[in-house]
């Protein structure tokens, strides 16, 4: 239930608690308009009758005394009753956390990142989700809601009617949420704000619990380490920025987003290292406006994507966000030069909305449209085969025939290949829907030759019978048609091959057999990379072992202590001998730097005797079998499988024989391993038992980046 009509500068309606049924649906309360006693809404905190007892409240203050106070912008609200309220741990009888979740979005690249982060906390907790032919199974609607135009809106009011004839639980997430909670589509209905979304989990379950919450504070950004479910395992969405600068006064956007926020680059290159570690292969930058990104850090978008490319392995690909032309006028020769890097794709979007100054004016875009040309003309200029894409609202209030015909000039000038043509929409609240509208019937004729012309010229016929190098990411069944690959080229060119799941992340070589307006059907010519392996991860925690070395898990300050200086030194030997294992002739200089980071190791131990903690010496002892390991692996990869003893041999100039044999050895009254050890020219190290799991990872691993190497 809702407390509605309450401001900061007091009451416009009174309401009170009645406990009658809505709906025709017990356990829920409506507000009546009746004076209520004050305790209602400025309870006391040992009322033990407080309507506000349990409430998940996102605006109320921490209050320390017996008496709230309000600070500006505090909204109160109150729900059920405690005598009416059910338990969050449990749904009609359904342990919490295993119940089903439909989720749905709307909206653009931020908002399928924001999805993917609250289906990542859902799965965490335990809740099953659900795509849309399931909906009618699930036990609660996640929707996340999109503000920029009128269709989405009206899709969201229709899929919360569905949701509640079926006695759906719904939760809306997202920019409608956010900037119109007041809305009547929206009474009943739990909302969760767009710097809220670590709070998913809670207000599902209260949601599920037969409760409705409201958590639309504006609090610090999400954080980008949250988990995470990827609709695409292979695709990861940063969001650099949220909100923009600007003031377009026909958007409803900044009413959710808020003002530039931008975050730091640390935490988004620590984001972009995570998922290529985890397999991603393309990689795509979002916010409202990438441009403005870092003009609140005293940083810039150049400046981000220089550092964001070198940590962007081979083969695979970084896709910049959307820009506005006023925030990267003044960096458009890095722009161009960091759009021509072979990892990032040659692909911009710059909205214009209109070729008119005079609408541009009125739209307050903050750019000319000689400004919009100058940004497309160097561009194109200097990145070869940009794909510029671009935005249209066809009948802004004010628009004359001869503003619709300069836009229609500037498309026949630029061919733009992708064209996002848009009839113009009132949102409520904004500049432009009180202004004189432009008549329905002239708005849709516009926007019908807007598309015609778009339709009338061809895009990629100059691709037809070449060769292109593309990266795999996804498939399609379309109806009628047989199943099929789609890949990007470098200039972000979408490109159709013939079904093979073991083309599914790779960068191929194809050639170009058919073109058509929105993309290009091609044959594979050759694999130039694999798709990538994810990191390793173990099953389940470490188990601590017993005996007199206390082998357990230490914690990371423990660990990072007992790599002094020795001990670093001794890691970067194994990384030498790594390297130097890549190189046949070579292994033996491979075997060498094994034996120095074994007596680097030896010599890194702290207090090896009786002084070394019960903490420091497991946390030695593991490094030890990381480095040894995988300097071992590194000295004595060769192609032949790991099955059960394997003899790896790295044969030096003049030497007959070198070996390392992973030997476990076995208890004589069970299999559980007693100790493992390896053999370089005699020389034997033991490894304790708890190191076994990690010894066979270490190797599996090396040989796995062996092998992606000479790939």
């Amino acid at each position: 239930a809702h407390l509605r009509g309450l401001t900061t500068s007091g009451f416009k309606q009174q309401p009170t608690w009645s406990n009658q049924a809505v709906d025709n649906k017990p356990g829920m309360g409506e507000w009546m308009l009746s004076p209520p006693p004050p305790s209602t809404y400025w309870p006391k905190m040992n009322n033990e009758h407080n309507p506000c007892d349990g409430d998940i409240e996102d605006l109320a203050p921490a209050i320390a005394d017996s008496a709230r106070t309000r600070r500006p912008g505090v909204r109160i609200r109150v729900t059920q009753p405690p005598s009416l309220r059910s338990s969050p741990s449990q749904s009609g009888g359904t342990i919490d956390g295993t119940q089903r979740v439909y989720v749905k979005t709307y909206g653009c690249s931020h908002n399928s990142s924001d999805s993917e982060y609250m289906c990542g906390q859902l799965a965490e907790y335990g809740y099953t989700l659900l795509g849309e032919r399931e909906s009618a199974s699930a036990d609660l609607w996640l929707i996340n809601s999109c503000t920029v135009k009128n269709p989405s809106q009206d899709h969201l009011a229709t899929d919360i009617r569905r949701a509640q004839a079926l006695s759906k639980p719904v939760v809306v997430a997202g920019c409608v949420s956010q900037a119109e909670p007041d809305l009547v589509m929206l009474r009943g209905v739990s909302l969760l704000g767009v710097q809220q979304l670590q709070r998913v989990v809670d207000v599902v379950r209260e949601a599920l619990a037969g409760n409705t919450v409201r958590l639309l504070e504006r609090k610090a950004r999400p954080s980008l380490d949250l988990p995470k479910v990827r609709r695409n395992q292979l695709i990861e969405i940063i969001p650099i920025n949220t909100g923009c600068l600007g003031g377009c006064t026909y958007c409803k956007t900044v009413y959710a987003r808020g003002r530039l926020g931008s975050y730091e680059p640390e935490a988004l290159l620590g984001r972009l290292e995570s998922a290529t570690s985890e397999g991603v292969v393309e990689i795509w930058l979002t916010s409202e406006d990438s441009g403005a990104y870092g003009r609140d850090l005293g940083s810039s978008l150049p400046k981000l994507l220089r550092a964001m490319l070198q940590r962007v392995p081979l083969g695979r690909m970084l896709r910049v966000g959307m820009t506005n032309p006023p925030y990267i006028l003044q960096h458009l020769d890095e722009i161009a030069e960091l759009l021509r890097h072979p990892r990032c794709y040659a692909f911009l979007h710059v909205p214009v909305q209109s070729a008119s100054d005079r609408v541009l004016r009125a739209m307050r875009r903050e750019y000319t449209i000689s400004e919009f040309k100058r940004v497309a003309d160097l561009l194109l200029q200097r990145v070869p085969r940009l794909t510029l894409a671009t935005d249209i609202i066809a009948g802004f209030p004010g628009e004359t025939e001869e503003d619709h015909q300069q836009t229609l000039s500037l498309i026949r000038q630029y061919r733009f290949p992708v064209l996002n043509i848009s009839q113009f929409y009132p949102r409520p609240g904004t500049l432009a829907a009180r202004m004189k509208r432009v008549p329905t019937h002239v708005v849709k004729e516009r926007t019908r030759e807007l598309t015609a012309l778009f339709h009338s010229y061809s895009t990629f016929d100059d691709l037809l019978g070449e060769e292109l190098e593309v990266l795999v990411t996804d498939s399609t069944a379309r109806p009628g048609a047989p199943k099929q690959l789609i890949a990007h080229s470098k200039a972000y060119v979408q490109v159709l091959l013939p079904h093979n799941e073991a083309y599914m992340g790779c960068r191929l070589r194809v050639h170009v057999v058919a073109t058509a307006k929105f993309h290009v059907l091609a044959e594979a010519v050759e694999v130039l990379t694999s798709p990538p392996q994810p990191a390793a991860r173990p099953s389940s925690p470490p188990q601590p072992s017993s005996g007199a070395e206390g082998m357990g898990e230490a914690s990371e300050a423990v660990l990072e202590n007992a790599l002094d200086g020795a001990a670093r030194q001794a890691m970067a030997m194994a990384e030498q001998g790594f390297e130097a294992a890549q190189q046949p002739d070579k292994q033996w200089v491979a075997v060498q730097q094994t034996q120095e980071a074994e007596r680097g190791i030896e010599a890194a131990e702290v207090n090896k005797d009786e002084e070394q903690s019960s903490e420091q010496r497991p946390a030695m002892q593991r490094l030890k079998a990381e480095v040894v390991v995988e300097a071992v692996a590194a000295a004595a990869v060769t192609d032949a499988p790991l099955e059960g003893e394997t003899k790896m041999e790295a044969r030096p100039p003049g030497h007959s024989h070198v070996g390392a044999q992973l030997r476990p050895e076995r208890d004589t009254i069970g299999t559980r391993p007693r100790g493992c050890g390896w053999d370089v020219t005699g020389t034997r190290m033991p490894l304790s038992t708890s190191m076994v799991v990690g010894f066979t990872a270490a190797v599996l691993a090396a040989a796995t980046m062996a092998a992606v190497r000479r790939c």
